[in-house]
């Protein structure tokens, strides 16, 4: 009865398509931070098969539902590009390249719809790829390692991106895979539980050597996630060793040279600040955190015009108004570059994208079924994070980090759609079941 419940409604019925779908959730985030463009192919591929599929199923409307049923999620999807749309408009302006960027959210709301019409075995390859992106990052360390080793002075990256972005990155692809354990189950549980353990330990290990400490703020958030999706908190001896875990590796982090060298240069930046040095890393920051409001205080409404921050640091910097040396294309912060490029506007379009995006998953947090809890979590994890790494570098301008997060968000919030089709669907055959984990429920109990 499952099986034609999918075939009557078209989902699981073209295996060929499902089979090619797991294999783009796999290739995306696994190639992340290791092949120029490579995250790039498995989204456009993903976005071929969803035009196609919903040309296909255009005269039904279950299959366009879900946009409907999450509109929250949709309209804060389609918030970053409409205010870029809308500046243009109003500014009488075309820079194309601005677009580039806030539409990989639009275009994953396609491929939100097909996933959803997906079963959920399939989508779990999701969590395999972020477990083989973090591993493979690791090999690519190893390999390109430079002679003296990934230094202070020579911090872990990649060819195409910078230290920041490629450790956050790092860092998000290891709490997902230690997230995405939670829906792992039957004979290959234990596989999992070694290659996404590795995948923890490897994607925190390439945080640390790259040295972005920013992104080090949000592992308190990220482990308590992990505590709340793994419910440590209901048993005490659980929660008593997962403190005893948590405070041995951070007794163990902090007294590493790397961590302690960087805690240390924090500092200093900070006193140096405070006496009038500004040249340093967290000098600078502050510096064009300060000239983005100056810029907002000049045109509060619109700002500036994307993609014109250059140009309005740089005259501020002619006019004496601030040091020359922080003329930079961002202001390393996804809400001061909002600010002082798209005004209050910008600014309140970023906040509605965060909060639009985080509530999709904040609801299903506490549901009794495992796949729906993990997926919310994982969820989460994704979205709050973004603001976290957000406060110190501009997270939603490399397009590969766009590109990984929009799919992130697509796929896990059609895995709780999915998954709770696949639960009525189950309940409709009768009080007793077997789930598409090998698990057995009953009841209604799992609807949440």
């Amino acid at each position: 009865m499952n099986d034609k419940m999918y075939n009557m409604n078209g989902a699981g019925g073209n295996a060929w398509r499902d089979g090619l779908v797991a294999a783009c959730l796999f290739w995306t985030p696994a190639t992340n931070l290791v092949v120029h463009h490579g995250s790039g192919i498995g989204f456009f591929l993903l976005l071929a098969i969803s035009l196609y599929t919903a040309y296909q199923r255009r005269n039904d409307a279950t299959y366009f539902a879900p946009l409907r049923r999450y509109r929250i999620f949709t309209v804060a999807m389609a918030a970053l590009l409409v205010v870029v749309l809308a500046q243009e408009v109003v500014q009488h302006a075309w820079r194309p390249r601005e677009f580039d960027a806030p539409s990989r959210f639009v275009l994953a709301l396609p491929i939100f719809l097909l996933l959803c019409d997906v079963r959920v075995r399939h989508l779990k390859a999701i969590g395999w790829g972020c477990a083989a992106g973090a591993v493979g990052a690791a090999v690519w360390a190893v390999i390109d390692r430079p002679a003296a080793g990934w230094t202070d002075m020579v911090r872990l990256g990649n060819y195409y991106t910078n230290q920041i972005p490629f450790g956050d990155t790092a860092l998000l692809l290891a709490f997902l895979s230690a997230s995405t354990l939670g829906w792992d189950d039957g004979r290959g549980r234990t596989l999992a539980w070694i290659a996404k353990g590795a995948a923890l330990v490897t994607g925190i290990d390439l945080s640390y050597l790259s040295g972005s400490r920013g992104g080090w703020i949000a592992i308190p958030l990220l482990v308590a996630l992990l505590a709340f999706e793994y419910r440590w908190f209901s048993d005490w001896k659980r929660l008593a060793s997962a403190v005893l875990i948590v405070i041995v590796a951070v007794t163990a982090a902090l007294s590493t040279e790397r961590v302690q060298s960087r805690i240390a240069a924090a500092r200093s930046d900070v006193a140096l600040f405070q006496h009038g040095s500004k040249d340093t890393s967290i000098g600078l920051r502050l510096q064009l955190w300060r000239a983005s409001i100056r810029l907002f205080r000049a045109h509060p409404v619109w700002g500036v015009g994307k993609g014109r921050l250059t140009g309005a640091f740089g005259a501020l910097a002619k006019r004496g108004e601030v040091d020359p040396a922080i003329v930079n294309a961002r202001a390393h912060s996804d809400f001061f570059s909002a600010l002082a490029e798209a005004g209050v506007v910008g600014a309140a379009g970023l906040l509605f994208f965060y909060a639009g995006t985080a509530a999709a998953f904040w609801r299903n947090r506490r549901s009794d079924d495992r796949v729906i809890r993990t997926a919310s979590c994982a969820g989460l994890s994704a979205t709050l994070s973004t603001v976290i790494f957000g406060l110190t570098i501009d997270v939603l301008v490399p397009i590969m980090e766009v590109t990984l997060l929009a799919l992130m968000y697509a796929s896990l919030l059609a895995m709780i759609e999915a998954r709770r089709r696949e639960l009525a669907g189950s309940v409709a055959d009768g009080p007793s079941f077997r789930d598409d984990t090998g698990c057995c429920s009953s009841g209604r109990a799992n609807l949440v």
